[in-house]
């Protein structure tokens, strides 16, 4: 063949081989589809120990090898805080990531075409079933903790939060009164890997999801250790004084205080059982005091007591290491923010109220029991005095407004407050009538599936208590072994601390299923923003330059049967 032509040849299939290179292979197309009785379902919407089931759906326009196919229950925390600074060098942004839980499906390789190649046109279909945790592992959690920090404070799977589509329940586009800086998501993702990427991490060739709102059970939790006279630890004021004057520039009537405790929380129903339509109702009592600064005074009158709700949404790009508490701790912070929306609940008129009328005798009385009544003021002279008892109905407002339960995690929190402002009818009053304003803690707290399996039954319980108290008295010995066990022994090092770390964790969640077995026990993927962590400790890392800082945390996702991948 002359030269030239055998020239031109290679030059053409040296160019078809680069256009092939340019030619992008369609990805497979991955769907996720549930098949329980949330498949219909705009929002699928789930609780503690519920079973989530369903399937996934593989179809390629060609023929596909791969390397594995995984099914995963996820859960993460995305947040961030903007700088807010005079001077430039410090304006920025602070993000955080924690997926805090991953449930991986075991599977069966059976399963699997063999090769493992994807035909084209054909579609392969995958099911699942997973069961919504009702606590976390420790391995979630791992950040120092102030000394005061109640035990499993993070413990608790925290509710969806942020996303208003996922809060819509398939109406019109409700509100969590969430912000954007502080986002919870679940979702059930299937992935398919091929190769690895340089780091090690699975390289993911196709990817599909579908989004889940989780309202976990939430218990209510033991109130506030507040003091009643004032605490500057916490925002709250269970207690408040004021003195009444008989008019304009005149003198004093007496002083009034008002005083209240925590009510009982807000349940919210199950969201499948009967009672999911019905809003939650709570009782506040409002004790009033007057005492007078002349016995023949009477007690002014009581005009109006209105309650508002107020909803704070704590988020920050460091791990809280204590229960939020005070809102200012959280302002002008560059790694700590909150989000405050006021809602109004009643204003109640209480004209018809009546006083009742203390003695110096029956005082004393009431001081050696718990009658509710509140301490004397400033201005008592231990004569008579009078009291009132108001009882506050506190019902959560019905419309575009979404609620959920109080929780506390690692990056975000959700506390609630009732702010209550009782009015006082002075006599000859010429200009506004002086209120009183008490801020309550209270709970919102969310009942769980009436039908759940319990993770450990009531008898597996007992029977491990039984063992832990009987192992208490068996005896131990301190001594070290024979040199018979000591002189053969060996103990090697692990290569290294992440392979120790992937090695030793123990079991995270495991998948309630039959049948396949665990095929691993961490797993990270190319380009996922929480596969910086991979050996613990530290649970987070801190990543940026001057003006940008990036928080992460990735929580190991080990199964019965450890096999590292």
């Amino acid at each position: 063949m002359h030269p030239e032509i055998t020239m031109f040849m290679e030059q053409r299939r040296g160019s078809l081989a680069r256009m092939k290179k340019l030619v992008v292979t369609p990805k497979p197309v991955i769907e996720v589809t549930l098949t329980d009785d949330q498949k219909d379902a705009f929002v699928p919407q789930y609780t503690s120990l519920d079973e989530i089931k369903g399937q996934v759906s593989i179809t390629a326009s060609c023929d596909t090898s791969f390397d594995d196919i995984y099914i995963t229950f996820e859960g993460s925390t995305r947040t961030f805080v903007e700088k807010i600074a005079t001077t430039s060098p410090t304006n920025g942004r602070t993000e955080a990531f924690h997926n805090f839980v991953r449930l991986v499906q075991p599977m069966d390789p059976s399963a699997f075409p063999d090769p493992r190649v994807i035909e084209a046109g054909k579609t392969y279909k995958f099911p699942f079933t997973f069961v919504v945790p009702d606590t976390l592992l420790p391995q979630s959690c791992t950040h120092p903790k102030n000394p005061r920090f109640p035990e499993g404070g993070h413990m608790a799977p925290p509710p969806s939060l942020g996303d208003p589509l996922v809060a819509s329940m398939g109406k019109s586009l409700m509100d969590d009164m969430a912000p954007d800086m502080g986002t919870i998501a679940y979702s059930v993702r299937g992935r398919i890997t091929s190769g690895r990427a340089a780091s090690g991490k699975h390289k993911t060739m196709a990817e599909g999801s579908k989004k889940l709102r989780i309202i976990p059970a939430m218990e209510e939790q033991p109130p506030l250790d507040v003091i009643v006279e004032g605490d500057d630890r916490y925002d709250y004021k269970m207690r408040r004084e004021k003195n009444i004057k008989k008019g304009t520039f005149k003198g004093k009537l007496g002083r009034v205080v008002v005083q209240s405790a925590q009510p009982q929380s807000l349940r919210l129903p199950y969201s499948k059982g009967p009672d999911a339509d019905c809003s939650p109702t709570t009782m506040a009592t409002v004790n009033v005091r007057f005492d007078p600064i002349e016995e023949s005074s009477p007690p002014p009158g009581l005009n109006t007591l209105q309650a508002k709700l107020k909803v704070a949404t704590f988020f920050t790009s460091v791990p809280m290491d204590e229960i939020p508490t005070k809102s200012s701790d959280f302002h002008y912070s560059s790694v700590r923010g909150i989000f405050v929306e006021t809602l109004n609940l009643s204003s109640r008129c209480l004209s018809n109220i009546e006083w009742q009328r203390h003695t110096s005798s029956t005082s004393n009385l009431l001081s050696r029991r718990n009658s509710g009544i509140p301490n004397p003021s400033e201005a008592y002279n231990g004569g008579s005095f009078y009291t009132a008892k108001v009882v506050v109905p506190v019902s959560l407002p019905k419309g575009n407004k979404v609620f959920v339960p109080s929780f506390n995690s690692c990056l975000v929190s959700r506390i609630y407050a009732l702010d209550l402002y009782l009015s006082i009818n002075t006599p000859n009053a010429t200009v506004t009538d002086p209120t009183l304003h008490l801020k309550l803690p209270i709970q919102v707290s969310s009942e769980g599936n009436p039908n759940a399996k319990p993770t450990i039954s009531a008898e597996e319980h007992a029977a491990i208590a039984a063992r832990e108290a009987n192992a208490y008295f068996d005896p131990r010995s301190v001594a070290p072994p024979s040199p018979e066990y000591t002189e053969h022994a060996r103990l090697d090092a692990p290569p290294n601390r992440a392979m120790a770390g992937n090695i030793g964790d123990s079991p995270q969640y495991s998948v309630r299923t039959s049948g396949a077995q665990p095929r691993f026990q961490s797993l990270s993927f190319e380009g996922e923003e929480a596969a910086l962590a991979l050996a613990p400790p530290p649970e987070y890392a801190h990543i940026g330059g001057r003006n940008r800082q990036r928080v992460t945390s990735n929580v190991p996702s080990p199964l019965g049967s450890p096999r590292l991948i």
